[in-house]
């Protein structure tokens, strides 16, 4: 049999893995300047943390969860996402009560979906958690800093906000009395998902992708008519500050997020590059998640940023880096030698210096076609005549240019050429 993948995990090859390298780098530095420091979560959890957290009834824990039995009989499960994981973790090490914090990190979450572009079953992902901070201010700051992350990726052009409010427990209840009520009157029009939906979480009714779905909502009630005074209040100060800061936005009552934790206010960030997949961020507050896993009342928001979706925007732009400054090629067995101890010496005396050595037999030519394939700047060429004088010579691949170096005088002269 041939061994291959696993469907829906995907290769990230070495130009894929630069571009998500370089997404998470940028992006760190705007976290840092925000004030968030990283943190580490674990890929597994007890598969209770998400049916409680998440929703017994959304889709991640009902068909999506990668769940298994350790061998201790307990029920563990491969993370679907990071917030529940980073609440369970700041209220275990004492990190909540009385304190204010922002986090984040990045890696990979596990859902068993059906696999298609910018939808894997791995897929990785950078979140930002903050908790202790129940005013509108923090919302408008998650957002506006989100705002920077994509000016410095060079995308904001190419992605919009859209915002919605969820109210507090009392004022959904309502707003789901009132939406069952509208939607029994339709039921038999509905997709399949939504009549099932009906019955266990209706509100994701409203995330249907289904166009005759879509369309039999265009007359229902909107949540935004039920909220309370102050999940009111709180949505139109941060709409408010973004008006400040001219930050576009659109006030959308069909977001809801997938997940039950969620209350007030709730936002994706979405592009229309990417067809079906266009919600590269998405998040929102969960005031009550902390008290849910036992700890004391404690406000909380955040967000997750798909960097599978953000990689494919970035790809036909993207000029890799050289991954070598420098190559060595040799030809015969003591030339060999001296260029792998030459290569230690530069590697040495410039640390910053990334060297490549062929390593292996071949003939000049060929060695010269994988140091043009290399992109360095510099190819060093060591044969008998060269190990007989104690010589190097030195090829400028850019230019040509050629000349004998002495073997002791090479890191010298490669500090004059690479920073020219």
């Amino acid at each position: 049999m041939k061994i291959q993948a696993v469907r829906g995990m995907q290769d990230l090859l070495p130009r894929q893995k630069e571009i998500y390298r370089h997404i998470e780098d940028t992006l760190r530095d705007v976290l840092a300047a925000y004030g968030y420091r990283e943190i580490g979560l674990p890929l597994i959890e007890f598969t209770n943390l998400f049916s409680r957290l998440v929703g017994e009834n959304t889709d991640i824990v009902e068909k999506e969860m990668y769940t298994f039995d350790d061998r201790n009989g307990d029920s563990l499960t491969l993370r679907p996402e990071g917030t529940v994981g980073c609440a369970r973790l700041a209220q275990e090490n004492g990190l909540i009560f009385n304190q204010v914090q922002r986090f984040w990190y990045a890696g990979p979450m596990f859902r068993y979906e059906r696999p298609q572009k910018g939808r894997y079953r791995q897929f990785e992902q950078i979140g930002v958690e903050c908790f202790g901070m129940a005013d509108a201010d923090i919302d408008a700051e998650l957002l506006l800093m989100s705002r920077r992350m994509w000016q410095a990726l060079g995308i904001d052009g190419k992605i919009h906000l859209e915002l919605n409010s969820l109210g507090n427990a009392a004022s959904r209840s309502a707003y789901r009395q009132a939406l069952v009520t509208y939607l029994r009157g339709v039921q038999a029009e509905l997709d399949g998902d939504s009549q099932r939906r009906l019955e266990t979480n209706p509100l994701r009714i409203l995330d249907s992708k289904v166009e005759q779905t879509q369309a039999l909502l265009a007359d229902a009630p909107l949540l935004t008519d039920f909220l309370d005074h102050e999940s009111s209040v709180h949505f139109d100060h941060l709409r408010r500050v973004l008006d400040r800061k001219q930050q576009p936005y659109r006030v959308n009552p069909r977001i809801v997020r997938g997940l039950d934790y969620y209350s007030k206010t709730v936002f994706e960030w979405i592009t229309d590059s990417l067809g079906a997949q266009g919600t590269v961020c998405g998040g929102g507050r969960y005031d009550s998640l902390v008290e849910q896993l036992g700890g004391r009342s404690v406000p909380g928001l955040g967000f997750a940023i798909g960097i599978d979706r953000l990689a494919m925007m970035l790809d036909d732009n993207f000029e890799s880096t050289a991954y070598a400054d420098v190559y060595i090629a040799s030809v015969g067995n003591a030339a060999r030698d001296c260029a792998l101890m030459l290569a230690e010496d530069i590697r040495d005396e410039m640390v910053e210096c990334r060297v490549v050595v062929h390593c292996s037999e071949g003939k000049l030519k060929r060695q010269m076609k994988k140091a043009d394939a290399s992109d360095a700047r510099v190819a060093l060429i060591i044969g008998e005549n060269e190990v007989s004088r104690n010589e190097v010579t030195v090829k400028l691949l850019a230019t040509g240019e050629q000349r004998s170096v002495e073997i002791t005088q090479v890191p010298d002269y490669l500090r004059q050429v690479l920073t020219s």
